[in-house]
């Protein structure tokens, strides 16, 4: 139920990251922004800073034509993000290695931001509307996410990037070793270790922009903090003294040591050296790192506030407003998400309610009881037997081959990337997108752990390959448009896309002798609705953990437990269902305005056919197309 477009999360976080001092960038005419002091007061804590004028000319922006400037400016940002690179697959079309991890210095993030104001500025010489239409659409997305990312500079150090969950920077990066980051020759390798060997100086750089937010008061929840220590620790398996650590069994270590016996032609020799660098690495750069991040989390467990919801931090309110705006691409807010959330939970469980009357449930019987009754009825899998996780992989991989079949005819555009599924132990599941040259294969990672509900298992699949995230990334990465467009993922259109894809498995028929997965897609559907309601519950109108989980324990209590996802991650959670509803919308309104010149292969391309879009340039995109189709 997560797409990792994880990359991205990524740049959103280093957006946040650094001090503003682009808030003159954004009401500024001019294209060129003269830094000039040594020195910057955040929170209390110093942090030093450069002298140096950026300006479109230095950048080498000045003087391009349109398809040139997107393009190049594009590229200097892909090109201050090594990580990002290797993800995406394009390092060695720039010439360099795959041997750098990301610098969260704050110098040098804040000179990129400044970077992101001259390039807003340089596209806004362009004259919109002289532009061809498919180039007014390239201009419109990356006029929104630049602008979006220079107003974000504003909320400085408000998110905290370590945590328990998906997005923080711990996991992030541990995942980004032992899956993204390749290992297919001795090159690799060696980037590898030399990556290794700059994790301590990145921790050094993640911790000083946590004391800086410290400093401002700004800390996560104390039981966010327990979750996290925890984390921390199991990253280390063995105990959390580093003279009690066995690199040798850590992951970072063991899942080298098993690709490196994939690399053809290595020598025994060659093999052992390499073998010694990484496990040295592991025991001087990463342990010791891993270590400080703990004893830090530790350090502030005191400290930590009991208040669940950013509406506490420093302009707490217009830092959630800005959050739902860049995560769901609307201008809603907290008070109208809450109230659709309330909306989509009574109209869910109405369609559950009909769903166990056609099958002959009691009528008397609480939805609750019900659906818990046909999690038991429909059965689980133990994915950590290997009996249990082939039968599992077995049904992933059956049911892809399935809703290829049938959904192919309903899309006029369609991926060549094929989709892989990685058992994972942890959650329902999620999505890494595969790399652009074609080394790494789109990846469902997908929940093997000791209860796999067979009453869900459909519908995470349809969410997270196919017709979900996988086909919608992949699309769009094979798409003949501007480099930005391919890789950047808006949450609102690729998570309500995904969950959509959900609505189509049932529009399909993929459910007509399935009851049970069908009750799963709406127990699925019913949490996205849930979501609006606690995310801005906790957010903006101050519920406590708490109350946020008696809230789930009333309508979801299978559920109940992603409140602290809700915690860690303001915002991400309402894309989902306003995507989805967006989606849905504006099919009908083709449906209606075409009649019975409407096609839903046409609607299909033209809602994917562009790239991930922010929803208000999706409704244009739509538009166009039913002009064209009339």
């Amino acid at each position: 139920m997560w797409s990792i477009s994880r990359r991205m999360a990524v740049l959103f976080l280093i957006a946040l990251l650094v001090t503003a001092c682009s808030s003159t960038i954004a009401g500024d005419t001019t294209t060129s922004v003269s830094v000039s002091s040594t020195s910057v007061s955040v929170g209390g804590s110093t942090t030093t800073t450069f002298t140096e004028e950026v300006t479109a000319e230095s950048l080498g922006l000045a003087g391009l034509d349109f398809a040139d400037f997107l393009e190049e400016s594009y590229n200097i940002l892909l090109l201050r993000d090594p990580e990002l690179l290797t993800s995406v697959g394009v390092a060695g079309l720039f010439g360099v290695r795959n041997d750098q991890l990301n610098d969260y210095s704050d110098e040098f993030i804040r000179k990129t931001q400044i970077i992101e104001g001259v390039t807003l500025k340089q596209l806004r010489t362009f004259e919109r509307d002289s532009l061809e239409l498919s180039d007014q659409t390239s201009y419109d997305v990356y006029e929104w996410y630049l602008d979006q990312q220079v107003r974000g500079h504003r909320f400085m150090y408000h998110e905290w990037p370590v945590h328990y969950f998906l997005n923080s920077y711990n996991f992030n990066l541990l995942l980004f070793l032992q899956e993204e980051h390749q290992i297919k020759s001795v090159e690799d390798a060696e980037d590898y270790i030399n990556r290794l060997n700059q994790i301590e100086r990145q921790v050094g750089q993640i911790i000083e922009g946590l004391r800086i937010r410290e400093s401002m008061g700004i800390m996560p929840p104390g039981p966010i903090i327990d979750w996290t220590i925890g984390t921390l620790g199991d990253d280390l398996a063995n105990g959390i003294r580093l003279d009690l650590v066995r690199p040798e069994r850590l992951p970072l270590y063991t899942s080298f040591e098993e690709r490196l016996d994939q690399v053809a032609g290595l020598s025994e020799g060659e093999k052992t050296g390499l073998l010694e660098s990484a496990l040295k690495a592991v025991e001087e750069s990463f342990a010791p790192a891993w270590i400080d991040l703990r004893d830090y989390m530790i350090s502030i467990r005191q400290k930590a506030p009991a208040d669940a919801g950013v509406w506490r931090l420093p302009d707490g309110d217009a830092f959630y407003e800005y959050l739902l705006g860049w995560h769901t691409s609307t201008d809603l807010t907290p008070e109208a998400i809450h109230e659709l959330g309330l909306q989509h939970v009574e109209r869910v469980e109405a369609e559950m309610r009909t769903v166990f009357d056609a099958l002959g449930y009691p009528s008397d019987e609480s939805l609750v009881d019900l659906r818990q009754r046909v999690y038991g009825e429909a059965g689980f899998l133990n994915g950590t037997t290997p009996e249990g996780l082939d039968e599992v992989l077995a049904i992933h991989y059956a049911l892809i081959s399935d809703v290829e079949e049938v959904a192919r005819p309903l899309f006029g555009i369609w991926p060549e990337a094929v989709v892989e599924v990685v058992p994972d132990q942890g959650g329902g599941g999620f999505y890494i997108a595969a790399s652009f040259d074609g080394s790494r294969p789109g990846l469902f990672h997908a929940g093997a752990g000791s209860q796999v509900s067979l009453l869900t298992l459909p519908t995470v699949n349809y969410h997270e390959a196919v017709p979900g995230h996988h086909t919608q990334i992949a699309i769009a990465q094979e798409l003949d448009l501007p480099t930005f467009r391919r890789v950047i993922q808006y949450n609102a259109f690729a998570e309500g896309w995904a969950l959509y894809a959900e609505r189509l498995a049932w529009d399909m028929g993929l459910y007509e002798d399935d009851p049970y997965g069908n009750i799963g897609r709406l127990e699925l559907e019913l949490l996205r609705a849930v979501r609006l309601v606690v995310d801005t519950g906790i957010h903006s109108l101050g519920w406590s953990q708490s109350e946020a989980h008696a809230y789930m324990d009333q309508v979801i209590p299978t559920m109940s437990s992603e409140v602290e996802r809700y915690m860690v991650y303001p915002g991400q959670a309402t894309g989902y269902m306003i995507g989805q509803q967006e989606i849905l919308r504006l099919r009908n309104e083709t449906s209606a305005q075409l009649g019975d010149g409407f096609d839903i292969a046409g609607f299909h391309k033209a809602v994917l056919g562009s790239g991930s879009l922010p929803l208000s340039i999706l409704e244009q995109v739509i538009i166009d197309h039913i002009g064209s189709a009339s």
